[in-house]
C-alpha cells in the first residue's frame, strides 16, 4: 500500500517539539490517520535524498541495517486492517506480514507490559547485522546500535510536533516478538515504540 506523500514543513519548531517530548505509557483508544503512519515512518526511515537515497537518520557507510515494522490494532488507523506491517523506505509504502491484532501479544512478550496494547500502534525497530557488519566487522553492530537511537529520537520528537505522543520500550524477549512478528529471524528487534494519542 502506497502511502500518502510526507510533509517537508510543519506547524511545531523543533525547539518546541525537544522541549515537549516525553516519553508516555497511557494511550487513548483514538484512532490514527493514514497520514499520520506515513509521516512518523517517513521521519523513522523515509527517503530524504531522491538522488542518493538517503533517509531521515544518519547511518553508518549509509549502509541501512534496520527495518521498522508497525504493529496495528484493530479500527486503529483509518483504511488499515489490523496486523503486521513492513515499511518500504524506497517506494515509501507498506506491506502485509501477518493479518489480525497483535498488540498484546506484542506487549505480553515485553515482559507483560500490558499499556503497550492500548496504543493504536507500535513501532517495531529491527536491525539485520549482515548490512553492516560486512563492512565494519563486529563494530557494525554498534553503528546499528547507535542508529536505532537516532531512530527512536525522529519518531519522538516527529509525534509531537504532530500532537502525538510515543513510548519506548528496550525489556521484551527477542525471540517472542520475532515469533508473534513473523518478521524474518535476521532481523533482531532492538526498540519498541507504541504511539497514539496521550490520556
Amino acid at each position: 500500500m502506497h502511502l500518502p506523500d510526507p510533509m517537508i514543513d510543519g506547524d511545531v519548531s523543533l525547539e518546541r517539539t525537544i522541549h515537549k517530548r516525553r516519553t508516555i505509557r497511557s494511550f487513548e483508544s483514538k484512532a490514527l490517520t493514514l497520514k499520520q503512519l506515513s509521516q512518523v515512518l517517513w521521519a523513522a526511515q523515509g527517503i530524504t535524498d531522491i538522488g542518493e537515497f538517503k533517509r531521515a537518520a544518519p547511518s553508518a557507510g549509509a549502509l541501512y541495517p534496520m527495518d521498522i515494522y508497525g504493529v496495528v490494532g484493530k479500527d486503529c488507523i483509518e483504511k488499515m486492517d489490523p496486523g503486521i506491517y513492513l515499511y518500504e523506505p524506497a517506494g515509501h509504502s507498506i506491506s502485509l506480514v501477518k493479518e489480525g491484532d497483535f498488540r498484546r501479544d506484542i506487549a505480553i512478550a515485553s515482559l507483560g507490559q500490558i499499556w503497550m496494547a492500548h496504543a493504536p500502534l507500535t513501532l517495531v525497530i529491527t536491525a539485520e547485522y549482515s548490512r553492516i557488519t560486512v563492512k565494519y566487522g563486529q563494530r557494525g553492530i554498534r553503528y546499528a546500535i547507535m542508529e536505532a537511537g537516532h531512530i527512536g529520537q525522529n519518531i519522538f520528537l516527529q509525534s509531537q510536533a504532530m500532537g502525538l505522543e510515543a513510548g519506548i520500550v528496550g525489556a521484551f524477549e527477542d525471540q517472542e516478538v520475532i515469533q508473534v512478528m513473523g518478521s524474518k529471524k535476521t532481523h533482531e528487534p532492538l526498540l519498541l515504540m507504541p504511539v497514539g494519542y496521550k490520556r
